[in-house]
């Protein structure tokens, strides 16, 4: 099938589209909160941004396999996992987490282990719509491999235009039907789409049937287990190529209060001819291994364990981790969240997002040491412009402050930066 230029259009012209118009200062609130609109701003300088698109469409790949609109069953699952060869059979992976799994998180996670990430969720509605929403949500390197790219949907047909436009920057096309929040509830997608499953299936198979990437599903269970295994195998022959399994229901929204079933998605792996991912429970390292083997999955995905620290998958995990297991020998590993938060900036600096998402990883990583000084944390949140400079002066305070929060690793591995 040869590719529709189309798709690489809407990045090739994204750059004569700001040139001429600062679309990412405007606000479609009419009585918008001023810090929020500070905060949707680019954190960088447009000429910034124009290099990386540039980087962006050079990163596409020239050439893309078949759709599988014709193929049986057996074909489908060897190219599925043909495919998932090729890309390295990755283990480590960043869950797609709204605001929070942009590209430069993306990148820092990547160099302290992580071996795939997925993007945050998009709207394909309103990426299909807004140019602006593309530009501001959607960003890509060559580095940025391999990328689950992820939207909501309820539409068949929006799904495929917004996944078309994508697909030559990723290795999957990825279907949200786990978010289980009031605003998924409102636009009726994500894990609310668990109570139609012949859209979820109509979904599944428009992509399938016309992309030249791979679709994957990230799923919740059901509280019968039966269902979830019926469930599962739907997508498998609706033609999805990958199954992404968190293990808690609709309802179990609260991660710290409701542990993740592995036993159940063991049952999903073992239904299923596909590659299964777990997610849920992952605190540390140790976790993603034991998941691997008592789930028998390929991949371990992790959320809210790499806000607070991003260097997991590289073995190095918080002091609540640490000192619970004292006879296992923790020690200072050299790093701090400080230092992550640096590199992260730096990482802002050369791929511009917005201040929001910056704003909220800095909160997310510097949390135990606001808790120690939580006046510099009345500084952040009185902050309505930020600037790079305010941010690194503020770890720069911190430090200088005492009481630095070191990540630990085990005694054996020396302690040393990745």
């Amino acid at each position: 099938m040869k590719l529709n230029l189309s798709n690489l259009r809407f990045l090739r012209t994204r750059k004569s589209f700001i040139s001429q118009k600062r679309a990412m200062t405007q606000n479609p609130d009419p009585s918008p909160d001023p810090s929020q609109v500070l905060d949707d701003l680019l954190c960088s300088q447009q000429q910034q941004r124009d290099v990386q698109i540039e980087e962006t469409v050079d990163a596409a790949p020239t050439s893309l396999s078949s759709p599988s609109r014709v193929l049986s069953i057996d074909t489908r699952v060897e190219r599925a996992w043909a495919h998932w060869e090729k890309l390295g059979r990755p283990k480590y992976i960043v869950a797609p987490m709204v605001d929070n799994s942009e590209l430069p998180f993306r990148l820092l996670c990547q160099k302290y282990g992580a071996q795939a990430a997925y993007t945050p969720m998009l709207h394909s509605r309103i990426f299909t719509e807004t140019e602006k929403y593309r530009n501001q949500e959607f960003t890509t390197c060559k580095e940025d491999r391999p990328l689950f790219v992820q939207f909501c949907a309820n539409d068949p047909d929006t799904l495929l235009e917004a996944a078309k436009r994508v697909e030559p920057y990723c290795d999957y096309v990825d279907i949200n039907l786990g978010c289980p929040q009031r605003i998924a509830r409102r636009g009726n997608y994500g894990a609310f789409l668990m109570d139609n499953l012949p859209l979820v299936k109509s979904l599944v198979e428009k992509l399938a049937q016309n992309l030249n990437v791979p679709v994957s599903c990230k799923i919740r269970i059901f509280p019968k287990l039966q269902d979830t295994l019926n469930y599962a195998k739907m997508l498998e022959d609706a033609g999805c190529s990958l199954l992404a399994v968190h293990g808690r229901t609709r309802d179990e929204k609260d991660g710290k209060k409701f542990r993740a079933d592995w036993s159940a998605i063991k049952e999903v792996k073992n239904a299923m001819r596909i590659p299964v991912l777990a997610n849920g429970n992952v605190r540390c390292i140790e976790d993603v291994d034991d998941c691997i083997k008592e789930t028998g999955v390929e991949g371990v995905l992790s959320a809210e364990t790499l806000l607070e620290n991003p260097a997991v998958f590289a073995g190095f995990r918080t002091a609540e981790w640490a000192t619970d297991k004292e006879e296992e020998g923790f020690v200072d590993g050299g790093l701090d969240q400080g230092d992550l938060v640096v590199e992260y900036l730096k990482l802002c600096e050369k791929h511009p997002v917005p201040w929001r998402m910056i704003r909220s990883h800095v909160h997310k990583m510097l949390g135990e040491w606001f808790r120690v000084h939580p006046q510099v944390r009345e500084q952040l949140n009185a902050q309505n412009i930020l600037t790079f400079e305010f941010l690194y002066g503020l770890v720069d305070q911190l430090k200088e402050l005492g009481g630095r929060v070191p990540l630990y690793k085990k005694k054996q591995e020396s302690p040393q930066r990745v």
